[in-house]
């Protein structure tokens, strides 16, 4: 059953067009990320979906009701704020049954919501402070208790962590994963955080010039992007590209533009369809999907070359190099000691990459 339905959803600010003829389907109890650049439309369409902009054209249905032209305070959701919207006359308390005050619940329902929601969020000794006396972390806590004390089956999140540091967002991010699984409210999430999206999503949807790119499952994007800008925007460090030729033989072959020492054989890669001709490509390969040493003799593929820069980062070292003169990096254990001008032997296998065409960008 689905939670949230989008139908051919359009929205224009003057002549430029924000979301272009959208559909997406999210289920009942999903948690769906919305991930893209700053721009590409993916706070846009939260706010659509909210009822907080007006659309040019298409349909919005929640649990199954369509909801287009309803106003927020009717489409039964609730939203957590980037910037906290936290009423800073009022305590802790005061801002979380501001909304059911106004709905005229009765003040025991009042107190039973404040109570059941401060205890999921263990804010229970916060209740009497006001929001300066509150910590980013916990102003988010309450941000969130705002939206969980309405009682409602849908979530919206407007990149509810970027104002917090690298440390609080980590927190934050496994008590928001720890709330799904307890409540199973459908979520939708907006962030521009790789990192967000693949660790607390069932689903995520790739925005770009308000257009979804690829809505899969994060293992799936990470494994097989549907294009070359998905493929750099998920991965940290970010996928290698390398341009070169295809040549069609018994096995297709990859011919690098700046010499290779050898002309590796792609039998191992799924392509989508036979290739027939020559074409030009970019073969991408993630840094984490290169081996070294020993290993590397046993790859398919598999080239020397010079570690020009060394970052050590604890438990891995990141290594950048250059192959045909174009930019190549890899991963190696922290533990392997290794240094710049270093000879290192490189391989990875073929079915671990991603093709794509020259032009379009388009998988292969």
């Amino acid at each position: 059953m689905n939670s949230i339905e989008i139908k051919d959803l359009s929205l224009n600010f003057g002549d430029v067009k924000v979301l272009k003829d959208l559909n997406l389907s999210v289920e009942k109890g999903e948690f769906l990320v919305l991930l893209g650049a700053s721009g590409c439309g993916k706070s846009t369409l939260l706010n659509c979906i909210a009822g907080l902009l007006e659309i040019n054209d298409g349909q919005i249905f929640i649990n199954d009701q369509n909801v287009t032209w309803y106003e927020p305070s009717e489409r039964g959701i609730g939203m957590v704020f980037q910037s906290y919207a936290l009423y800073p006359q009022m305590s802790v308390k005061g801002n979380l049954s501001f909304s059911l005050k106004n709905a005229k619940l009765s003040k025991e329902e009042i107190e039973e919501r404040v109570k059941n929601a401060s205890e999921i969020l263990q804010i229970e000794d916060l209740l009497d402070r006001k929001p300066a006396a509150l910590s980013g972390g916990q102003r988010q806590r309450v941000a969130i208790g705002r939206a969980l004390v309405r009682d409602v089956e849908v979530f919206l999140f407007d990149e509810p962590l970027s104002n917090l540091d690298a440390k609080l967002r980590t927190e934050l991010r496994v008590e928001i994963k720890r709330l799904h699984q307890k409540l199973d409210n459908t979520m939708i999430y907006v962030t521009h955080d790789q990192i967000e999206a693949m660790t607390l999503a069932n689903r995520i949807a790739i925005m770009r010039d308000g257009l979804i790119l690829q809505l899969d499952k994060p293992k799936t994007i990470y494994n097989f992007p549907v294009n070359k800008y998905v493929a750099e925007f998920i991965g940290s460090p970010s996928m290698n590209f390398l341009k070169g030729t295809i040549v069609p033989n018994k096995q297709p072959v990859f011919k690098l533009e700046g010499g290779w020492c050898e002309s590796p054989d792609l039998s191992n890669y799924n392509f989508k369809e036979n290739i027939k001709e020559e074409k030009q490509i970019w073969l991408g390969i993630r840094p984490e999907s290169v081996v070294v040493g020993d290993e590397a003799k046993k790859m398919p593929v598999k080239f020397s070359l010079e570690a020009e820069v060394v970052e050590p980062m604890g438990a891995d070292t990141l290594v950048w190099s250059k192959i045909g003169g174009q930019e190549f990096h890899f991963i190696v254990d922290g533990t392997t000691t290794m240094n710049s001008g270093d000879s290192v032997l490189v391989g990875f296998d073929p079915i671990h990459s991603s093709i794509f065409d020259l032009d379009s960008e388009d998988r292969l």
